[in-house]
């Protein structure tokens, strides 16, 4: 019989620099998404060494506050949504096709998980899981306009009963992924999970892609590629030259403890040719 999950809160608010539970507000909701893009980062090395992730909170939790790890939306914004749910807000789990880079009308599969937060009545979507673009704070679902983050402006739009987030970038609104409100389920998570990490046409599968913030700036990490994008300034980038380059800034820029792996040396410097 599998024990029945429990959250380590206190380990987890710890890693976001609470030293007791902070009440369910908007304001929380605020600082805790800022808080966990910048702590913890986004990442695909799972999947570029193809090995299968796991989507069940308890091995999230092992990985994220354990194992110097990050990852991906289903397990980013799985373990933030148990979280918020622990701390009293009245939160819910999402599913999204993902369309940056490509036509907007397109039907992906839905391979992004984000969280819908009610506050008094005041519908929210928080995202601590979109990689290099990932919204760094709240957005009022039922609001059109222009809203603010601590990085690029957001906006939503609604038609049909699909919402489309949009975030400006370098002058323009660039669609980022589409969603609806419909119910999901865990077995949801189950298989778009299983999708992103196994078949030939996902986008991460075999690739080595990280994401963080900080202050006015996102660090992204493409195969050998390394980038700093500072707002109002041009993105700083440099080409990784070797496994130990890479090793070291997936350490020191990322925070990331990069699993053993006996062919992991060999992909990497794979990928850094191919790039």
């Amino acid at each position: 019989m599998t024990e029945p999950f429990m959250l380590d809160l206190h380990t987890y608010l710890e890693r976001l620099g609470y030293s007791s539970a902070p009440p369910p507000t908007l304001d929380t909701l605020r600082e805790l998404q800022a808080r966990h893009t910048a702590e913890f980062p986004f990442e695909t090395l799972a999947s570029m060494l193809r090995v299968p992730v796991e989507v069940e909170p308890a091995a999230i939790q092992d990985k994220l506050l354990r194992q110097g790890r990050g990852g991906y939306c289903f397990e980013l914004n799985r373990l933030y949504l148990l979280l918020l749910q622990a701390l009293g807000f009245d939160a819910r789990g999402l599913t999204g096709r993902v369309v940056m880079g490509g036509p907007e009308d397109a039907l992906p599969a839905r391979t992004h998980m984000l969280v819908l937060v009610t506050l008094g009545g005041v519908r929210y979507i928080t995202d601590v899981g979109f990689g290099g673009m990932v919204p760094t704070g709240p957005l009022l679902l039922d609001n059109e306009a222009e809203q603010s983050t601590p990085h690029e402006p957001y906006r939503l739009t609604l038609v049909d009963g699909t919402y489309t987030l949009r975030a400006l970038v370098a002058g323009s609104w660039r669609a980022m992924y589409v969603f609806d409100l419909q119910k999901v389920a865990d077995i949801d998570y189950v298989v778009g999970n299983w999708y992103v990490c196994t078949h030939p046409d996902s986008p991460f599968r075999g690739q080595m892609i990280a994401a963080r913030t900080g202050p006015d700036l996102r660090k992204t990490l493409n195969n050998g590629s390394f980038a700093i994008h500072r707002l109002g300034q041009a993105s700083e980038r440099v080409q990784l030259q070797s496994v130990d380059e890479v090793l070291k800034v997936l350490r020191e820029e990322f925070g990331i403890r990069v699993p053993e792996h006996p062919e992991r040396r060999e992909i990497i410097e794979r990928l850094i040719v191919g790039a």
